[in-house]
Parts: structure tokens; sequence; C-alpha cells
């Protein structure tokens, strides 16, 4: 295991003056950990980039967040199937960043989660984990999903995502100004067993059924109206994917 995590160093070390412009977390993995589980976890993390080492009043003018919770979470850190230990975690979606902290204090330092696939923390009993997937519009991006269904044919993923929109002034004195605002979307991506790619679903019946192969057409077509289903819901799309898994 320490031998995983001396290369996993010496990779970091190499690529982390350059992982701002590759789309990789600017991370310092050079520095020195602890033994055990907790000394592990500070080998994953990094120094909180430039842009995140502002007081959080900076965004108090902006309607909305950044971040899906503002607040630090408890969460089980996950190196592939191993587990790493606890620590306190806040998503960044805006910049698809985790910003964690090994103590919920307030005088704890932010670090950085280096964007490792085999890195994973819980969410909501979920694993959410770094993934490269197709967007509907054909955009190959990277990300932070969570898995909500693991299944033996179908893996079912969502994305919490934030858009940043910029503020208009006020042309007039009867006209109000526009304030800038962070706005939450959210997607959904589907992964068939033997497929190496994730894509995205359209929350309408009928582009779910095109997405499927042969006679899975038919027969999903059939039991999302035999059970007046809609996929915009996401209990409906979880009932479909556990069919589609059975």
């Amino acid at each position: 295991m320490r031998k995983l995590f001396c290369l996993f160093l010496f990779v970091g070390t190499l690529t982390s003056g350059f992982g701002q412009y590759a789309g990789q977390a600017s991370t310092n993995m050079s520095a020195g950990g602890g033994e055990g589980a907790s000394g592990a976890i500070y080998d994953l993390m990094g120094p909180i980039s430039e842009r995140n080492k502002k007081n959080d009043n900076m965004y108090s003018d902006y309607q909305g967040s950044p971040y899906i919770t503002d607040t630090f979470l408890p969460t089980t850190m996950y190196y592939g199937d191993e587990n790493m230990g606890n620590i306190f975690y806040r998503y960044n979606a805006l910049n698809e960043e985790i910003e964690i902290k090994k103590a919920n204090i307030e005088e704890a330092a932010i670090q950085s989660l280096s964007r490792d696939k085999k890195i994973s923390i819980i969410t909501g009993g979920k694993k959410m984990s770094f993934k490269t997937f197709t967007t509907s519009k054909k955009k190959t991006l990277n990300g932070y999903l969570t898995t909500i269904i693991d299944g033996k044919t179908y893996d079912l993923y969502k994305r919490n995502y934030v858009k940043f929109t910029e503020g208009k002034p006020a042309p007039n004195s009867f006209v109000k100004a526009v304030p800038s605002r962070f706005t939450q979307f959210t997607e959904y991506y589907f992964q068939k067993e033997g497929v190496n790619r994730m894509d995205e679903i359209k929350l309408k019946n009928s582009h779910l059924i095109k997405l499927m192969d042969g006679n899975e057409k038919a027969e999903l077509k059939q039991y999302l109206k035999e059970n007046e289903l809609n996929i915009k819901n996401e209990a409906d799309l979880i009932k479909v994917f556990d069919y589609l898994n059975s």
C-alpha cells in the first residue's frame, strides 16, 4: 500500500505544476503524510486553489452559491475499495472541486481533493467520484458524478453542477439591476456493461428508449406505458434502471 502511495506522490509532484492547464486539480502532493489511514488521507490532499483562498463572503453579493451545501459535511473516503478514513467535505459544483478538512473546526485548513478517479467519497449513502462522461451535445467532460445504481447491466449516475451568470447594472433609475447569480442544475448519465463511455440521459421517455439496444427498445416502451412512468422524476428513472437490470 505504501508503495502505491509513494508512486501516487511522485506522479502528483510532477503534475501539480501544470494541473490547472490540463483540467486537473492543482495539488501539492509532495507534502509528507503520517502513518496509517490519516497519513494516506493527507497524501491525497493538496492546498486549496488560489481562487478559494478568499473569504466565503466574496459570494455575499451574489444570488445562490457555488456549493451544493455551504457547510462541511462528514464523509468516508475510499481509494479504490480501501477505506481511507473519515473527513469533512464541501462540494464546489462551479469549479468541480471537492474541498475537504480533516477536522470540522473553523481553524482547520481547507484543502482540495485530488482529481484521481480511484478516489471516492460517500454522499447520501452513495459513492461520488471523478469521471469522464459525454453530454447530450456530444461534449466530453470531466467532473464529479454520484453513483445512484451500480447494476449488473446498467450503472446510473447523477451530476449536480452550478453555472454562474454575470449580473447587469440598472440601465436607468426605473429598472432594477440584475445581480450575478449561481444556478444549480442536475443531469443523469448511464453506462452499459462492456461499453467504455458514460452518456447523458435527456429526461424524456422517448430519448431513453432510443438509447437502448435491439429488443430493449420495445420492452422498455411497453414497461414505461404500462407503469405510467415519467423519467423526469428521479424515482421513476430509478425504477426504470432497476427494471433494466432485472
